[in-house]
C-alpha cells in the first residue's frame, strides 16, 4: 500500500528544523494499531500490522513522500527558559491527511543533548492510553495510531523494554517554536511561523495578532476542559503547549483520584508548580511568553506592541472562567450557566471530605442516595443537595454526558504496564476497549471505575524521558 506521505513543514526555513531519520531497531513487534484512527486517515490498518507497515512504525523503513526531521523550539521548562531545547525523542515523519505523524522514541536527534532519543515501553502505552481516552472524552488532543515494541532495552533507572509510540497532531508547533526563533531575534523565521501556523490550522487570521487571540481563546477552553475531568497535565512548560489548542505530551499526567485543588503527580515538580488549581494562572503565564516572542510583529513599536499583547492576555481569564462555569454547571445538571457559587460549595465539600472526583460527579447523576455515599459526613452534603434542588430542574441524562464512569486512572495504568513488561498485554487492551466507551457503564468492568485502594495509590508520575 502506498502511503500519502508529504511534509510541508520541510519546506519551511532551514532554522525550524534539522534533517534526522530514524534509527533502525533489530526486531519490532506490534503492541497495538488503532483501527479507527487510521481509517480516518485514509490508511488500511491491516497494512499496518503487515511486516512492511511494522518496518514504517518502528523507523526501519522511510515511506515514499515522508521527509523524517526534528523540529527546534525552546521553552520555559519549570519557569527557567532553555533556548534550544528542540525533538530529542521524536522525529517527525511527515504529514497524510493533513496531520503530522510522529515517531516517538525512534532514535537520537540533534537535539537529544546527550540522550538515547528512545523511549522505554511504560510511557509509550501510557501515552496510547491517556491520549485516546482523551480523544474519547471529548477533549483536544492528540492521537496515537499505534504502539510498537523495539525488541531492545533502553537504559534508564535500569535496563526496561523499549517501545515507539506513532503519535498523530493537528500540528505539533508550540510556544517554543516561536519562543526559539524570538531568542535569536529571528523575524523572518517567526514570520513564516505565524503564516504557517494560520495556513496549518485552516484560521481565518491574517496576522500575528489574530493567530495570538486564537492561541487564547482554544487555550482558555482547554485548561477548562482539563478541570472538569480532574486532570492534571503535570509539564506544562511552553514547549508543551500546542499552538493548535490540542493536549500534547503527556508525560507525568494523572486524572485525580480523591480530589484535592493542590494535587500535583509529577515527581519533579516539587513545588507544586502545575499543580491542578495552578493550571489556569500556568496558561496565562505562558501564553504571555508567547505574546514575548511575537512582539515584534504586534507593531513595530514595542511600547505599542506591549500595549496591544496585555489587553489580548487580559481576556483570558474571563474566557477561562466562562468555559469553566459552562462545564461544571452542565457537570451538575444546570444547562445554563449557574452561580458558580453552588459549585465552588461542591468543590470545597468533597476537597474537605477527600472524595473520589469522578464518581462525585457520575453519582449525582444516579440520586441523591448514590451521592450522599460518597461522603463520611453526610450533613453537609444533604445541605448542599437541598440548594442544588432549590437552583433548578437538574437534568441526570445532560450529567451522564459530561462525567465519566471510567478514566484512565493511575494505578490501572500502573497495572497494564507491570504486565506488559512481563509481555502481557492483555490488561491493556482490556483497558483500552473500556476507555473508548467512557460515558456509559460496562458491564462486568466495576472494577475499573473504581478509585485506588491505599496501597494502590500512586503518589508520584514521571516523564518517562
Amino acid at each position: 500500500m502506498k502511503l500519502n506521505f508529504q511534509n510541508t513543514f520541510a519546506r519551511l526555513p532551514e532554522s525550524f528544523f534539522e534533517k534526522n531519520e530514524p534509527t533502525p531497531v533489530i526486531q519490532p513487534s506490534i503492541i497495538a494499531v488503532n483501527d479507527g484512527l487510521a481509517e480516518e486517515l485514509g490508511i488500511d490498518p491491516n497494512f499496518l500490522k503487515s511486516d512492511e507497515g511494522l518496518a514504517v512504525l518502528a523507523g526501519n523503513s522511510i515511506p515514499e513522500g515522508a521527509e523524517p526531521l526534528a523540529m527546534a523550539y525552546a521553552g520555559h521548562q519549570f519557569g527557567g527558559f532553555s533556548s534550544q531545547l528542540g525533538d530529542g525523542r521524536a522525529i517527525l515523519i511527515g504529514e497524510i491527511g493533513g496531520k503530522d505523524i510522529q515517531l516517538k522514541g525512534a532514535g537520537p536527534t540533534s537535539f537529544s543533548r546527550r540522550g538515547d532519543g528512545r523511549s522505554a515501553l511504560g510511557p509509550v502505552l501510557r501515552e496510547y492510553l491517556v491520549s485516546e481516552a482523551m480523544h474519547a472524552l471529548g477533549i483536544p488532543t492528540t492521537r496515537a495510531l499505534a504502539a510498537v515494541m523495539s525488541g531492545e532495552l533502553v537504559l534508564r533507572e535500569q535496563p526496561e523494554k523499549g517501545g515507539i509510540l506513532t503519535r498523530v497532531a493537528s500540528s505539533h508547533l508550540r510556544i517554543g517554536t516561536a519562543q526559539y526563533f524570538a531568542a535569536r531575534d529571528d523575524t523572518e523565521s517567526l514570520k513564516a511561523l505565524v503564516e504557517y501556523a494560520i495556513q496549518r490550522h485552516d484560521l481565518e487570521a491574517s496576522n500575528a495578532l489574530e493567530l495570538f487571540q486564537d492561541v487564547i481563546r482554544k487555550q482558555a477552553r482547554l485548561i477548562a476542559q482539563w478541570m472538569g475531568l480532574g486532570f492534571i497535565h503535570g509539564v506544562m512548560n511552553t514547549d508543551n503547549m500546542s499552538l493548535s489548542g490540542e493536549t500534547i505530551d503527556y508525560g507525568p499526567c494523572a486524572f485525580m483520584d480523591r480530589f484535592n485543588p493542590t494535587q500535583k503527580f509529577s515527581y519533579i515538580d516539587q513545588n507544586g508548580r502545575y499543580a491542578y488549581s495552578n493550571q489556569p494562572g500556568i496558561a496565562q503565564w505562558n501564553l504571555t511568553r508567547f505574546a514575548e516572542a511575537l512582539l515584534p510583529l504586534f507593531d513595530e513599536d514595542q511600547e505599542k506592541a506591549v500595549a496591544v499583547a496585555k489587553i489580548e492576555l487580559q481576556k483570558f481569564p474571563a474566557l477561562f472562567d466562562e468555559a469553566h462555569l459552562a462545564i461544571f454547571s452542565k457537570k451538575i445538571g444546570l444547562p445554563k450557566n449557574h452561580d458558580p457559587e453552588l459549585i465552588q460549595a461542591l468543590l470545597d465539600l468533597m476537597a474537605s471530605q477527600k472524595t473520589d472526583f469522578t464518581l462525585t460527579f457520575r453519582s449525582l447523576s444516579n440520586g441523591p442516595d448514590s451521592f450522599l455515599l460518597n461522603f463520611k459526613d453526610e450533613a453537609p452534603a444533604r445541605d448542599w443537595l437541598a440548594k442544588w434542588n432549590a437552583a433548578g430542574t437538574p437534568e441526570s441524562s445532560l450529567m451522564k454526558v459530561v462525567n465519566p464512569a471510567y478514566i484512565p486512572r493511575n494505578h490501572q495504568i500502573e497495572k497494564v504496564i507491570a504486565a506488559a513488561n512481563q509481555e502481557n498485554f492483555a490488561p491493556f487492551h482490556e483497558l483500552h476497549k473500556v476507555l473508548q466507551n467512557p460515558y456509559n457503564e460496562q458491564e462486568g468492568f466495576v472494577e475499573m471505575e473504581q478509585p485506588p485502594t491505599p496501597e494502590e495509590i500512586v503518589c508520584n508520575t514521571f516523564c518517562g524521558t
